[in-house]
């Protein structure tokens, strides 16, 4: 139960209809975006950055737990409280309400607050034709920039890695239990005291000239060179990299962040689509290893399918490409959370089958008509792997040229540059595919048990990317499920199971196979509360959070309040 001054003393700092008390009330807010949830006293929404702060204060002052929160779009529960086992009252601190957008430099860098979308970042931008820093799947349903960095998501672009920056604002508890704000965001004359740095950052009264630092990285801008290293024993990009632990980068909520600068680039003046298939994987990987060590322009996106994912993403993933496609990327966060909201209070329900809304959206979508071109639908028949290889201006030509003069000269593979409405629609599926594993299981509970979603960073001169597994797994598989971003050796695997089937221990054999492959994960959705984190992480963690006031527990850490020291 809530300290007795705790929620009155929270209402009076950002008002009582923004301090949510209550199980059902607080329940979307204390659950995960897939699985997971977990107690909490309190879901706070403060609306400006001094807001966050007074808070925060308020938190520490009382002893809480506090688990910082934005959309919520991660996959591993790690935006949200785990359990029921904590041993101190937790908060919500749920940013989204805190919105702003100062373009720096003449675009070429942004200053955003925490609220702050990728998609609102991508419209800010179009204005002066720039592009962001990454390109996430959960951009289209609300993920933040600042999310983004705390977790080091990684995207879908060859030329830029995981999302990073060295240059925030952000608070953390010291060793002796006191609140503190860390600036290191660069700009000079923003003032003494929180309540002075807050408003200059929102008022925006400092100069071109007070903003310095532009030397140091605001994204990860060694990585279109880090992709081409074919021979790397390493993975390219992978959510514990040592290399990209940097304060608020990485820092999967150890402290809350407030403001944090991120490059943009150049937006490209044209962008061509080529769907690739083949039926001999290595097709493919002569493809990568031409495209990444002899093409002068790397592609910006490439992005893999294997049969399986493209049949189960074109029935089970129909409404998500429907939905996307006729009413727009705008309206999608609000639409995913009534349905996590209705989803909660059906699921209470004894008599109702669980994910009731999924169920409905999936039978209505088989009632509109084919929604694939007949292209991809041939090759769909014809080939068992498939590549969407997304280039653009210089890359364009090049790699028409490769593909007509070199690789379609390769017995059994074929090619075509998709038109328009093709691009839209092969973007479109390889984002369905995503969530299609999920819905593909709420349809069939009854003889099958929960996903198992691996992601997974291949090393870079790994060729085996096409896994095969032995038979004391395959029978118990009912799907196997495999996408992901090729360049960069990074794979979603999904695995569907026959019911009664020990999934806990299938993964533990799993995971020592990838183990002994030299991969790591996961590759791109961080620990949550799913994956132990590994001493480099785990040592991270608790020199940004030595008290562990902030989402205690995540890594599979402990939980318990650790003593303070002067």
């Amino acid at each position: 139960m809530p300290s007795e001054n705790l929620i009155p003393n929270l209402e009076s700092i950002v008002g009582s209809k923004h301090v949510l008390t209550g199980e059902g009330r607080t329940a979307y807010y204390r659950s995960g975006f897939r699985s997971g949830i977990g107690s909490a006293a309190a879901v706070v929404f403060p609306g400006t950055l001094l807001e966050q702060w007074k808070v925060l204060e308020e938190c520490v002052n009382a002893n809480c737990a506090v688990i910082m929160q934005a959309a919520k779009t991660g996959l591993t529960e790690g935006s949200c409280p785990s359990g029921f086992d904590y041993d101190r009252q937790v908060v919500v601190v749920n940013i989204t309400r805190i919105k702003k957008i100062t373009l720096l430099n003449g675009g070429k860098q942004a200053l955003v607050f925490p609220g702050t979308t990728l998609h609102e970042l991508e419209q800010e931008l179009a204005k002066v034709g720039r592009v962001p820093h990454s390109v996430i799947g959960s951009t289209t349903i609300g993920a933040t920039v600042v999310g983004g960095i705390a977790n080091n998501a990684g995207g879908a672009l060859c030329k830029r890695g995981s999302s990073y920056t060295e240059l925030a604002m952000f608070a953390r508890v010291k060793r002796d239990g006191s609140l503190e704000l860390v600036d290191h965001l660069g700009i000079q004359n923003l003032g003494e005291t929180p309540e002075e740095i807050f408003s200059s950052l929102e008022n925006e009264t400092f100069s071109d000239s007070d903003v310095g630092d532009y030397e140091k990285p605001a994204s990860d801008r060694e990585y279109g060179s880090r992709i081409r290293d074919l021979e790397s024993g390493t993975p390219n990009r992978f959510n514990a990299d040592p290399r990209r632990l940097y304060e608020v980068s990485g820092s999967a909520g150890k402290v809350a962040a407030f403001a944090v600068r991120v490059d943009t680039y150049p937006a490209p003046k044209m962008k061509q689509v080529f769907f690739l298939g083949t039926n001999n994987p290595e097709d493919f990987d002569v493809l990568r290893r031409d495209v990444l060590g002899k093409f002068e322009e790397l592609p910006e996106m490439c992005e893999y399918m294997n049969r399986g994912i493209f049949d189960v993403a074109c029935k089970y993933g129909k409404d998500v490409f429907l939905s996307i496609k006729h009413l727009g990327t705008k309206r999608l966060p609000k639409a995913y959370a009534l349905k996590s909201s209705a989803e909660y209070h059906l699921n209470k329900i004894p008599f109702l089958p669980k994910f009731l809304p999924d169920l409905f959206l999936y039978y209505v979508s088989q009632l509109f008509p084919k929604h694939l071109p007949e292209r991809m639908l041939q090759y769909r028949d014809k080939f068992e792997y498939y590549l969407i290889l997304v280039t653009a201006d210089d890359c364009i030509d090049e790699t028409r040229r490769y593909l007509t003069d070199k690789w379609s000269q390769r017995d059994g593979v074929d090619f075509f540059e998709c038109t328009e409405s093709e691009q839209e629609a092969a973007l479109l599926h390889r984002f369905a595919a995503a969530g299609a594993a999920i819905r593909y299981q709420n349809l069939h509970q009854r003889t099958t048990e929960e996903v198992l979603a691996l992601d997974i960073a291949l090393q870079g001169n790994d060729p085996d990317w096409v896994e095969e597994l032995p038979s004391e797994i395959t029978e118990h598989l009912e799907l196997a499920l495999y996408y992901g971003h090729f360049m960069c050796h990074v794979f979603h695997q999904d695995y569907i199971f026959k019911k009664g089937t020990d999934v806990a221990a299938i993964k533990k054999k799993m995971l020592e196979r990838l183990d002994r492959k030299g991969a790591e994960y996961p590759a791109e959705h961080n620990v949550g509360h799913m994956y132990k984190a590994g001493d480099t992480l785990r040592n991270f963690y608790d020199e940004l959070d030595p008290t562990n006031t902030f989402n205690p527990g995540i890594g599979k850490t402990e939980k318990s309040r650790r003593a303070l020291f002067t």
